[in-house]
């Protein structure tokens, strides 16, 4: 036998032999190290099993969990462990059952009459006046909802337009983030004892919509779920009324909350849709705005009674204030009792 050292191979009885390569092997248990915080977030998800500020919060990322969900898969599918696989594949189609209808949304009708919403919080009355009336201009809202309207905020509207184009109004302003105000186009009657407001003010009215009739439609800011608050946020959303079968209801707001959080899914499972949801835009950031990274996470929302159709959403920045303002272009029903 000779051994050709050069080459790095072995030459028995004139045959030439390669020796056989060492594998690296992933070790198991950090396959499982992956693949487990993903697996437990999504049966967190489907389930609605948060719990506390922290669970609650972290919730609103599961977008970019679902997309980072891919990484442990394909892991485990590389280093070939077939448990870990099937967890990780289980894993990530749950995710992506519960995001991705978000951005494909559903064809629909468009035939109704045409409604309008906007909704901006303001940021403490920070937000740009002339920036929200270049929006109000060009968007053309039957309804605008504010939040965190300052008293001086009001009048920078006003003064720059907003009570010409935009006259009836129900507003409750303040000099803290607890100030809202709705704005319309139409007949505007404030709606008492609809629900208890828990949480900022969530003024209430009913617009007088020429060809659909009244509906209703309430200004939504309850607190953040940030400690011990989270207690207050999910009652918040706990009181929103079910939907009405004799009346159109909406609601246009910062919500505080993701499609992702368990308690708004079952405030929306009570006779209402998320807006951007049925038209595929649903995965479009609102909050933080205007900082030096962009938009992540989405809980400003416009929500119409399933019986509404969605023509259009469309997300905004509007200078001065950290959430992006949420267009839907809506299409009401007439009701047999209007």
């Amino acid at each position: 036998m000779s051994v050709d050292v050069s080459a790095g191979t072995n030459v028995v009885g004139g045959a030439v032999t390669t020796p056989p390569r060492r594998r690296w092997r992933i070790p198991k248990a950090l396959v499982w190290a992956a693949v487990t915080p993903f697996a437990a977030w999504a049966a967190a998800r489907v389930t609605g099993l948060e719990r506390g500020s922290l669970t609650t919060q972290l919730m609103t990322a599961t977008p970019y969990a679902a997309a980072g969900s891919l990484v442990p898969l394909l892991l485990a599918a590389a280093t070939r462990r077939r448990a870990a696989t099937a967890v990780a594949l289980v894993t990530t189609a749950a995710f992506g059952f519960s995001v991705l209808p978000r951005a494909l949304g559903s064809a629909e009708a468009t035939s109704g009459t045409p409604l309008r919403v906007l909704s901006l919080n303001m940021l403490f009355g920070h937000a740009d006046p002339e920036a929200v009336m270049d929006l109000v201009r060009r968007l053309k809202p039957d309804v605008l909802s504010t939040q965190e309207l300052t008293p001086g905020m009001a009048d920078e509207l006003d003064a720059a337009g907003l009570k010409d184009l935009m006259p009836h109004r129900v507003l409750q302003t303040a000099w803290s983030a607890s100030g809202s105000g709705l704005y319309s186009r139409h007949s505007l009657t404030p709606l008492e004892n609809l629900f208890r407001p828990i949480g900022h003010n969530m003024p209430a009215a009913v617009v007088s919509v020429p060809g659909a009739g009244d509906v209703e439609i309430v200004d939504v800011h309850p607190f953040p779920p940030l400690g011990s608050q989270v207690h207050e946020w999910t009652a918040a959303l706990d009181s929103f009324p079910a939907a009405s079968t004799d009346r159109i209801r909406l609601f246009a707001g910062d919500f505080n909350a993701s499609l992702d959080h368990a308690a708004m899914r079952a405030f929306l499972g009570r006779g209402y849709a998320d807006a951007a949801d049925r038209v595929g835009q649903g995965l479009i950031p609102t909050w933080p705005a205007n900082k030096k990274t962009p938009a992540l996470i989405t809980i400003d929302h416009v929500v119409v009674d399933q019986r509404v159709n969605v023509n259009a959403v469309s997300v905004h920045t509007v200078p001065g204030t950290d959430h992006r303002a949420v267009f839907a272009d809506l299409r009401l029903p007439r009701l047999p009792s209007s």
